[in-house]
């Protein structure tokens, strides 16, 4: 095959266990050990940020599988104590994570520009990965941990923001500040959140936030007040919330890397989404991820890419959406030129009849707009 997005043979699917519980099963493509376990206890998370120079919770070969847990911010990161708030939404304190009871007591114990944002575990040192490589993340499992996840609406966040882009005038709609905690479980073999009575979401579980270490986070950039300490709010080319719903099981995730080690991060686990995440957040829900970790060596992309067995996934991302969607189509060129043989007229023009842009999130300070190409277009 052409192309320097290789998919590496995986296999999986999400089934709910006799206990109603969603699990990733394996098949035989997938191993039967992994190389590390890493839990997410308050050793190793870091609270809204990409330290470049973190203490590794792991350190694996370029192949490897690793197992991670994850923790959703939300009811880990309010003033209240988990089992408390928790409770007010019927949620059982046999439900609340231990690891969400620590994680929230070390808060005040945490540097102040790491108390808030995601919950991110890591980083996971990959040996051999050096600047100009390209990190492939396969995403083999994904587990969610608890029954349940949160989605919050109002009327001053997401698309409705203060600092959201809108016309002079634009009626929001009034939106008092909701949470709503939705159980999830099985219905007729199918995995679902219980919306309503009347509605049943499909799940299709997925971790908003991978990331490397960014190159050189600087003050003025987005999401980046003290040196060398990016949050996790706005992603970028080290990947990051990028919130895109198709980075699911099955799925491999490209990300350039800048240090030593690649220093993977990964959290902001979501039991569903829409694309877009119009209020700010998605199905909030804890996850176990499995993932495997290759060093493509002297691969260089500059920012982060992403396929399936049937697409292919080029991402444009700016604090513009325009400039986003722009960025995106740049990005399918370059890979239909590079990889596919096309001159940049004919990519073009590919792009205009045949390829999706889709708005993967609008809602964290920088714009991900994603350029789907069908594998299915190429009979070659």
């Amino acid at each position: 095959m052409k192309t320097g997005m290789v998919l590496l043979a995986v296999s999986a699917t999400i089934v709910v266990s006799s206990a109603g519980r969603l699990h990733a099963q394996r098949d035989a493509k997938l191993p039967a050990t992994v190389a590390a376990e890493v839990p997410s206890t308050p050793d190793n998370v870091v609270l809204g940020s990409f330290p470049i120079d973190r203490r590794p919770v792991a350190r694996v070969a370029s192949g490897s599988v690793v197992r991670i847990a994850t923790l959703s911010q939300r009811g880990a990161l309010q003033e209240q104590d988990p089992v408390a708030f928790l409770g007010l939404y019927g949620v059982t304190p046999e439900e609340v994570l231990k690891d969400v009871r620590d994680v929230w007591a070390s808060r005040a114990s945490r540097p102040r520009e790491q108390r808030g944002g995601h919950i991110l575990t890591g980083p996971v040192y990959i040996e051999g990965a050096e600047p100009g490589d390209t990190l492939a993340v396969e995403i083999l499992e994904l587990t969610p941990r608890v029954p349940y996840g949160i989605n919050s609406t109002s009327s001053t966040a997401g698309v409705f923001a203060s600092n959201y882009p809108a016309p002079a005038g634009d009626a929001v709609p009034t939106i008092p500040n909701t949470i709503h905690l939705i159980r999830t479980g099985e219905v007729n073999g199918r995995a679902v959140a219980f919306f309503s009575d009347a509605i049943q979401v499909p799940l299709r579980p997925f971790m908003g936030t991978m990331a490397v270490a960014p190159e050189n986070p600087t003050v003025g950039q987005p999401g980046v007040s003290v040196p060398g300490l990016q949050t996790s709010g706005p992603p970028g080319p080290y990947g990051g919330n990028m919130d895109f719903r198709d980075l699911a099981v099955g799925a491999t995730l490209y990300l350039p890397v800048f240090h030593p080690g690649a220093l993977f991060y990964v959290g902001d686990p979501h039991g569903v989404q829409g694309d877009g995440e119009m209020s700010g957040n998605a199905l909030e829900q804890s996850l176990t991820g499995v993932f495997r970790f290759t060093v493509q060596k002297g691969r260089k992309i500059s920012g982060p890419r992403a396929e399936t067995a049937t697409h292919y996934y080029l991402m444009g991302i700016d604090g513009d959406l325009n400039r986003a969607a722009r960025k995106a189509t740049l990005e399918t060129i370059d890979f239909l030129v590079k990889e596919k043989g096309l001159t940049p007229a004919k990519a073009l023009s590919l792009c205009s009849i045949a390829i999706d842009f889709r708005i993967a999130e609008v809602v964290d300070g920088t714009q991900v707009v994603v350029g789907s190409v069908a594998k299915s277009l190429f009979l070659r």
